[in-house]
C-alpha cells in the first residue's frame, strides 16, 4: 500500500476548463464592442492564461500580476481600455472574472467517494493536494466542495519553492515519504504521469477523456502507463501501485 497519495487538483478534483470557459463566455458574450467573435475570445482567454501562469510558475510575476498581464492584452479586444493603474486592473479582474469564476467551480462527482473510500481504509494512504495553481485560490475550491479534511496537506509552489514537474522531491520531503512509496494522480499525462515516475514516484493518470490544454480528445498512452477513468477506481490499484 501506498504511503502517501499526492492529488493533482484542477481537472482531477475541480473542473477547473469548463468554469473557465463557462465565465470568459458570459463576459464576451455581453461586450457590445467586441473586436472578434465570442468562440475565439474564449480561446484567446484561455492561450493567455496558459502564456502568464507559465510565467508566474518560473517566479518572473506575482500571481495577480500574471493576472494583470493576461487583462492588458484581453481588454483590447474586448473593445475596452486598458487601465494603467494596478489596482483598476485589480478590480475588474474580481469583480468581473473571479468572482462568477468562482461561482461556475465544480466538483467531479467521483471525488467524494474516492476520498471516503481510502479514508476507510486500514492503515490507508495519507492524503496530499499537489497543485501549481495559487495556495489561496486552491484552497478555496477545496473547503467550496468539502475536501480539506480528507488531506494532510496542500502544498503549491509558495509551500515548496518550485512547481510541477519539479516539485516533487520536494512534495515527498515535506510529507516525510519516500518517493518510492508515493503515488501521484493526476489527468496531466506528462506533468502529472511521465514526471512523477521520473522522479520516483508512480504515476497514475486520470483519464477524463478530454486534454486539459486543448480540449480535444485525450492523448495515446502507451501501455506502461496506469490508467484509470473514474476516481473510484484508484482504490483497486492502490494494492500494487508502488510494487
Amino acid at each position: 500500500m501506498a504511503d502517501v497519495i499526492f492529488f493533482d487538483l484542477d481537472g482531477t478534483l475541480v473542473d477547473h476548463r469548463s468554469a473557465v470557459w463557462e465565465t470568459i463566455g458570459q463576459i464576451v458574450r455581453a461586450a457590445p464592442n467586441a473586436t472578434a467573435p465570442p468562440e475565439e475570445l474564449v480561446t484567446l482567454w484561455w492561450t493567455l492564461e496558459g502564456r502568464h501562469m507559465r510565467e508566474y510558475l518560473a517566479g518572473e510575476c506575482s500571481f495577480a500580476e500574471h493576472h494583470r498581464r493576461r487583462l492588458r492584452a484581453f481588454l483590447p479586444m474586448l473593445g475596452e481600455p486598458v487601465p494603467e493603474a494596478p489596482d483598476l486592473l485589480d478590480a475588474w479582474i474580481t469583480e468581473r472574472y473571479l468572482t462568477p469564476f468562482a461561482e461556475s467551480w465544480r466538483c467531479y462527482p467521483d471525488v467524494q467517494p474516492c476520498l471516503e473510500t481510502l479514508k476507510r481504509l486500514p492503515q490507508g494512504p495519507r492524503l496530499a493536494v499537489l497543485t501549481n495553481g495559487d495556495p489561496g485560490q486552491q484552497r478555496a475550491k477545496l473547503a467550496r466542495f468539502g475536501l480539506l479534511e480528507y488531506f494532510e496537506a496542500v502544498l503549491t509552489p509558495t509551500e515548496l519553492g518550485a512547481a510541477k514537474p519539479a516539485a516533487y522531491a520536494g512534495a515527498c520531503r515535506w510529507m516525510r515519504t519516500d518517493p518510492k512509496k508515493a503515488v501521484n494522480v493526476g489527468d496531466m499525462l506528462e506533468s502529472d504521469v511521465t514526471a512523477a515516475a521520473h522522479a520516483g514516484l508512480t504515476g497514475i493518470w486520470l483519464d477524463r477523456g478530454i486534454d486539459f490544454v486543448t480540449g480535444d480528445p485525450s492523448p495515446t498512452a502507451d501501455g506502461t502507463i496506469r490508467r484509470i477513468e473514474r476516481l473510484t477506481d484508484l482504490p483497486g490499484h492502490l494494492s500494487y501501485a508502488t510494487a
